[in-house]
């Protein structure tokens, strides 16, 4: 099942996006008008990481959060999310499914994060950990085909955990335009999804869905055809978000 369109909570319609459309605002913003991939990542990992303390509320500061992060952009932004967390004294671990193919920027996140006193843990030691919220941050909107080595059995460990997941952008392991899934999926209790909603987000894949907004002007959406409304994020950085009709 897929979802053209979301409402927020004012009544607002705002447009559902695929992958490929997604992929078009990223090189528009990066190479053309901005904001670049560093701007991007920060503005993610920082509404996550409101999300993540709004869902936990007065049991932040006690709660073991562990952050599972892929090599990509999305990993970056759950990187960036743990280090808010560390800075506030959470009591947080970040796994990278690889850290040593991380691309360039989610690289520079993570020397970030080391100089917080958030821990580190290997993937081959997620048993040993008794995370009390899981952060999904091991896939983005870019997924092709089903989640392999390493990052599926990262997906596998966090579905067989009792605690809730929040998942950034698409919960992973599904497809964000079909919302089909081919393998391992998450399932998320809450999904913070960034700049637009994907098309293949629906009640299905995420208890509770969240937009956040990257900071991409207008003009951006102009470029590439998509009818954003005017002002959509008012006084707010994020907005609750449900399929339209629902």
């Amino acid at each position: 099942m897929t979802s053209q369109a979301f409402t927020t909570d004012l009544g607002l319609q705002v447009p559902a996006i695929t992958t490929d459309q997604m992929r078009e605002v990223d090189r528009v913003a990066i190479e053309e008008l901005g904001p670049n991939l560093y701007q991007m990542m920060e503005n993610a990992g920082r509404s996550l990481a409101v999300t993540i303390l709004e869902t936990l509320g007065a049991a932040w500061s006690q709660t073991p959060i562990t952050v599972l992060c892929g090599t990509g952009g999305n990993g970056g932004g759950g990187i960036c999310a743990a280090r808010h967390l560390a800075n506030r004294g959470a009591d947080v671990t970040v796994v990278v499914t690889d850290p040593g193919g991380l691309a360039p920027v989610p690289s520079e996140q993570l020397a970030i994060y080391r100089a917080t006193a958030g821990r580190m843990a290997e993937a081959s030691a997620l048993d040993a950990l008794r995370p009390g919220l899981i952060v999904d941050a091991v896939i983005g909107y870019s997924l092709h085909g089903p989640p392999r080595g390493v990052a599926r059995k990262t997906i596998d460990w966090a579905g067989a955990q009792s605690a809730p997941v929040i998942s950034l952008d698409v919960p992973s392991g599904i497809d964000a335009t079909t919302g089909e899934s081919s393998g391992s999926q998450v399932r998320a209790s809450v999904t913070l999804t960034l700049a637009l909603p994907k098309t293949g987000l629906d009640a299905e894949t995420s208890d509770d869905l969240w937009l956040a907004d990257l900071g991409i002007p207008e003009e951006v959406y102009r470029r590439v055809g998509i009818d954003v409304p005017t002002g959509l994020f008012g006084d707010r950085f994020r907005l609750p978000l449900r399929p339209f009709g629902v």
